[in-house]
């Protein structure tokens, strides 16, 4: 019996992947063997040793303490690209609600006196203050472009924008999936150079944090937006202030409510909407209890942020999986305790990411509490179990 603790709100269609037979699931549970979770920050949390696993049913693992899980041999799971069409059309929804002011003129509009005699004269010399102007023709610059940024991309692009992508580490699989006249720029400044408007689609890293700051916005051309529905701290929001209160930005689009700007008439500010649709919460649920029980059942690894990538179809009576440091030797002193132990190996597999390896072994026999004693030995193992 597997044991799944859960925080947040997790969507019922997810938690059904997990057969009742096999599986515990609850949010009171003890000593689990499994973490699954939206936005519930675990830093400072006490996280049992048991834990094997943590999904995020969403992309960012911020709330994780990803690196410290890592130490202890703890898979970390996300779910990229399950909210991926929930945040393009907020995107592009952002790139309309700035472009014809919609917010404002609907305010203006919620402040008349309905019973007043000039009504419809004071909406028609209001229309005046929040004219707009279209899309199509207009440059977008999309910075990261995976699931959500190519998605972002191509509807843009549909809509008539000229768009331009940068990311510095694209797969072929984005790149696939990209339209084909979507320009590629050589770095972040190019893209944002002469650009009309820009939209993050990065993590929040050392790398990243005010990645549209004040030099990359005078770039852009006069008037242009910014929008930010990744996360915050990428949009560095002081410069942003400045550059509307100058004139020089037209509106600021922002999923994420910042403090100083709340009142600003440019700016319009979201709680966090990026993936709040029934079908991006059940996507994400989904993906991660599929995930969290291949990883339990089989060792299987997809879509982990400190594990490699390892998927092997099983064969033999058992199978061993070991989390590792990355150093020499190691699948070498692995597959010797278990030949030590009389027990024959009939498939291998490992991969590693950064300074941590993976390894799986299908073999034939059941090894004892004494061979895994014996993984547990080898210097730089950090978790063994038999599957």
């Amino acid at each position: 019996m597997y044991r799944v603790k859960t925080y947040n709100n997790i969507a019922l269609r997810g938690l059904e992947r997990f057969p009742r037979e096999t599986y515990e699931v609850a949010s009171g549970l003890e000593d689990p063997d499994a973490i699954m979770l939206r936005s519930h920050d675990l830093h400072g949390e006490t996280i049992p040793d048991s834990v094997l696993a943590v999904g995020r049913a969403g992309s960012g693992v911020n709330n994780i303490p990803v690196q410290d899980l890592t130490e202890r041999g703890v898979a970390v799971f996300n779910a990229p690209g399950a909210n991926a069409n929930a945040v393009k059309e907020l995107v592009i929804a952002g790139l309309l609600l700035g472009a014809r002011n919609l917010v404002p003129a609907a305010g203006y509009v919620q402040s008349l006196d309905p019973d007043d005699s000039s009504f419809t004269e004071a909406v028609e010399q209001g229309k005046k203050r929040f004219s707009g102007f279209e899309l199509p023709g207009r440059r977008l610059a999309v910075l990261g472009l995976g699931a959500i940024g190519v998605k972002v991309a191509n509807a843009a692009r549909s809509m008539g924008m000229e768009v331009v992508g940068f990311d510095p580490k694209i797969t072929v699989e984005s790149a696939w999936q990209m339209a084909s006249d979507i320009e590629r720029a050589r770095s972040v400044d190019a893209a944002l150079e002469g650009a009309d408007a820009v939209t993050v689609h990065v993590p929040l890293t050392e790398n990243t944090q005010n990645l549209v700051n004040a030099e990359r916005i005078r770039s852009m051309n006069p008037g242009a937006m910014v929008l930010n529905m990744a996360r915050d701290g990428i949009v560095d929001d002081e410069a942003v202030g400045e550059a509307l209160n100058e004139g020089h930005l037209h509106a600021y689009v922002t999923d994420f409510p910042v403090p100083g700007l709340l009142d600003h008439p440019r700016v319009i500010t979201l709680p966090h909407l990026g993936a709040s649709t029934t079908e991006s919460e059940e996507n994400c649920a989904v993906m991660i209890a599929d995930q969290l029980r291949d990883y339990l059942e089989n060792g299987n690894v997809v879509n982990s942020v400190n594990l490699p990538t390892l998927v092997l179809e099983r064969k033999g009576q058992a199978r061993i999986a070991v989390v590792n440091r990355n150093l020499p030797d190691r699948v070498a002193q692995i597959s010797h305790v278990i030949g030590e132990s009389d027990i024959n190996i009939l498939h291998l597999m490992n991969d590693s990411r950064g300074d941590i390896a993976y390894t799986m072994l299908d073999v034939d026999g059941h090894p004892s509490p004494s061979t895994l004693d014996a993984l547990y030995g080898i210097d730089g193992v950090l978790r063994a179990r038999v599957l």
